[in-house]
């Protein structure tokens, strides 16, 4: 399994804050609760204890939730979730109680950001010319979805695969694009793959195409390489009638599931810290409670995607202080429930890589990482808050992660390592040089030299986008790992609605 990255988790709320809003998310559920339209849902609600009254002439239930069932419940949530992956090397613990850091992917982004680099001559100094990068927007496709998968299996501080491209081909439709999603994801992936469900009738077929990658049904329920997002939650405070039938469905299986809630506060939830922690608390531990009551002991993760309002246009806005505070609250309250959390940073406003794609982006990957969330969604690749995949963008990306993971590594030294530090120190001393170069190999067996940045320049010119966009192209026209053509076959003779096999080709 992939080892992550450990780290001390920085608490923002205090542990009399997480008290508060953990009694208001509970108010909140009793009074007024949770607006269901989902009959099922609101039947099984009942049947567990929770007061269940229909709203007169709509196909709708107020839910209400009890202090003790809503307590009681949440004893149920495995406090750990392994996400496995085609490469078992590839796997994911996320344990609420261990704080260990995994990056990834995230959004169904609609437009794809390709790059090419071009020369520009100064009008002043045309002896001086300067490579940057020209920018084209295509529709998102399965090819483009396919070039995404092999770009982020070939980065290595990317740790997981939630599909990030909308495929629009001319023949997807609802019928079969879940199991087009995953089979391009697939393909090219050996990390754990995550998506949404468009149909709640595809879902047989999706997990017979894993069964068949992972190799077999009993293979797969030991290694689930899949997994579901189901956003069973209109904010505020409303459940939605098919969504929460997939996550029914899902949970009946036990197949792990992020219960995700994304909740604007300006418009859709209170801008002010406290009422957006505690009515997305709410959200989410609705649907976590569900999940349960379904199957207990189900695998979930609390899904946190709180975002800020823009107070001009009422879009989202991310690249500010607010969604930093909103997500690092988030992971504090999901620990507290002993929880895996399903967390957002990296993502911004900016339309292309640049200063301030770089500068919304890390502050929040650096920042709501130090709260030590196991599972970072949004982190790679993301523009125009999560309208954009841009593959170059996502090479720096990946470039920032692999720092801040360096920044969070904890000391890991101890009692036993004084002597032999006492003594290195005591012997350079005594040397004529007085120099500590031969030290240096030793920490770097241990992995504690922090190599440079990989696209710092030598000279006056910035090459960062020159030399990202060559790790680009050496990526994308090099190896990959892609499924072995039997599998290809076997998928084939099992799985429905799969598009012809040369639609999958990268190139």
């Amino acid at each position: 399994m992939k080892e992550g990255t450990r780290v001390h988790p920085e608490n923002r709320l205090s542990q009399n804050q997480v008290e508060i809003i953990h009694k208001a998310t509970l108010s909140l559920l009793e009074d007024p609760g949770i607006t269901c339209t989902n009959q099922k849902a609101a039947q099984l609600y009942k049947n567990a204890g929770c007061t269940v009254s229909q709203g007169e002439g709509e196909e709708a239930w107020q839910v209400r939730f009890p202090k003790n069932m809503v307590e009681q419940t949440l004893e149920k949530v495995p406090p750990k979730v392994i996400l496995g992956a085609r490469n078992p090397a590839n796997r994911l613990v996320l344990d609420a109680r261990v704080p260990r850091l995994y990056f990834g992917t995230g959004s169904e982004t609609n437009i794809y950001l390709s790059a090419d680099m071009d020369e520009f001559q100064s009008r002043k100094y045309p002896s001086q010319t300067l490579s940057y990068p020209v920018f084209s927007q295509e529709r998102g496709s399965v090819r483009h979805l396919c070039q995404s998968a092999k770009l982020c299996n070939s980065l290595s501080n990317v740790d997981f695969f939630i599909r990030n491209i909308n495929i629009q081909d001319e023949d997807i439709n609802p019928d079969n694009k879940d199991v087009n999603v995953f089979m391009a994801s697939l393909m090219y992936m050996t990390k754990h793959v995550q998506a949404g469900l468009v149909k709640e009738e595809r879902l047989e077929d999706v997990l017979k195409l894993a069964e068949i990658v992972a190799g077999g049904p009993e293979q797969f329920r030991e290694n689930p390489l899949i997994s579901f997002i189901t956003c069973v939650i209109k904010s505020p405070l409303q459940m939605l009638k098919d969504t929460t039938s997939k996550l029914i469905s899902i949970a009946q299986k036990g197949i792990p599931v992020v219960l995700s809630s994304s909740p604007q506060g300006g418009s859709t939830a209170p801008i002010q810290e406290e009422g957006m922690v505690a009515q997305i608390n709410a959200e989410i531990l609705a649907g976590i409670i569900l999940a349960q009551i379904v199957n207990p002991g189900t695998p979930v993760l609390y899904g946190a995607v709180p975002v800020r309002a823009r107070l001009d246009t009422l879009h989202d806005f991310y690249g500010i202080p607010e969604f930093i505070h909103y997500n690092m609250d988030c992971i504090q309250m999901a620990r507290h429930y002993g929880i895996p959390c399903y967390s957002s940073a990296g993502v911004g406003d900016a339309k292309v890589p640049g200063l301030q794609a770089t500068i919304d982006k890390v502050f929040s990957q650096l920042r709501v990482a130090s709260a030590g969330p196991p599972y970072i969604h949004y982190s790679v690749g993301l523009l125009d808050k999560t309208n954009i995949f841009c593959p170059l963008q996502a090479v720096l990306d990946e470039a920032q992660i692999g720092m801040i993971r360096g920044i969070l590594r904890q000391p890991s030294f101890g009692q036993e390592d004084q002597e032999e530090m006492l003594k290195d120190i005591r012997k350079v001393l005594g040397s004529k040089m007085k120099l500590f170069a031969k030290q240096i190999r030793k920490a770097r067996r241990k992995g504690l030299i922090s190599p440079p940045y990989p696209f710092e320049s030598h000279d006056s010119e910035d090459k960062v986008f020159l030399k990202a966009y060559k790790k680009l192209q050496e990526i994308l026209s090099g190896p990959d790992e892609k499924l072995d053509e039997d599998s290809i076959d076997a998928v084939y003779n099992q799985v429905p609605g799969i598009l012809p096999k040369e639609r999958f080709k990268i190139q």
